[in-house]
């Protein structure tokens, strides 16, 4: 049994830090030291759920590359019960940009997945079903795979996922929404069209973030509430990461019966912990469990 189940969104990040985002004009800059790291959405939901105390699942694929070895090795310091098939092709990564204050801009190379499943429609349900809350990425093999993961949900259990940038349009992500009870979107894309976009998701759960200016949380049924943002509780090393940290901090807790508003509020404050914090391994104590 895992009280958190993600599918997909396991990759590398190579953490650059820049003076300025945009880049200066400069066919050369001198950087810190760049470093590769097990990084992307799933892996950061999946390791801040870990941090906050939660039994935590993971199913992805990688390659059998350099960066895969990166993921697997951060895995390995964890108690986080991995699935993990093996890809033809490369394993996902990105360069994240990190100016001084933290803030970032992710170049994403997704590596996109070909061929046959690579889990059969059994082996999802199976763990779907040993799970309290489901999360799903949005990768491209997850994608196929949503009539199996809805159907193999228990009574009660509820799936979430991550929009992340989406413009409301693009028809890629709709399949997500649909299969869930819990969305998250970024609010950078849809700005003065949130309400809309939120309205048309109805009668699941939107919430939209909006960084250092909080989140609106539309329940589905014309209610809406803005949640501030947390004061971080040091000063911020990296923003990258926060968002899948606020997801894994809501799901926590509701999982431990806070109600929506205050499981809200609860993960603002986990966001606001993990941008004090360089990368997604977090240490013990850091997040707040409660």
């Amino acid at each position: 049994m895992v009280d958190l189940l993600v599918i997909g969104g396991l990759g590398v990040d190579l953490r650059v830090r820049v003076p300025a985002i945009p880049l200066p004009a400069a066919d050369s800059l001198t950087v810190p030291a760049i470093e590769a790291r097990i990084g992307n959405t799933g892996a950061g939901v999946a390791l801040a759920g870990h941090a906050l105390g939660l039994r935590v699942g993971l199913v992805d694929v990688l390659g059998a590359d350099p960066a895969g070895a990166v993921v697997r090795a951060a895995l390995g310091r964890t108690s986080v019960s991995a699935v993990l098939a093996e890809g033809p092709g490369r394993t996902r990564q990105s360069v994240n940009l990190v100016d001084p204050a933290g803030r970032r801009m992710s170049l994403y190379d997704p590596s996109p997945w070909s061929g046959p499943p690579p889990f059969t429609d059994d082996e999802l349900a199976a763990l779907v079903g040993d799970a309290g809350h489901l999360h799903v990425s949005i990768m491209d093999w997850a994608r196929d795979a949503l009539p199996v993961l809805r159907k193999a949900l228990p009574d009660g259990v509820t799936l979430s996922t991550d929009l992340h940038d989406w413009d409301g349009e693009n028809p890629y992500h709709r399949p997500f929404a649909d299969a869930a009870e819990l969305v998250f979107v970024s609010g950078v894309r849809l700005g003065d069209r949130a309400p809309a976009v939120a309205a048309a998701l109805a009668p699941r759960t939107v919430v939209v973030t909006r960084g250092a200016d909080g989140a609106d949380l539309y329940r589905g049924d014309g209610t809406v509430t803005h949640l501030p943002a947390a004061v971080p509780p040091a000063g911020v090393v990296d923003t990258n990461g926060a968002g899948d940290a606020f997801a894994a901090g809501l799901v926590a807790g509701r999982l431990r019966g806070a109600d929506l508003p205050d499981a809200a509020a609860y993960a603002a404050r986990v966001a606001a912990a993990a941008c004090t914090h360089d990368g997604m391994e977090y240490p013990t104590g850091l997040l707040p469990r409660g």
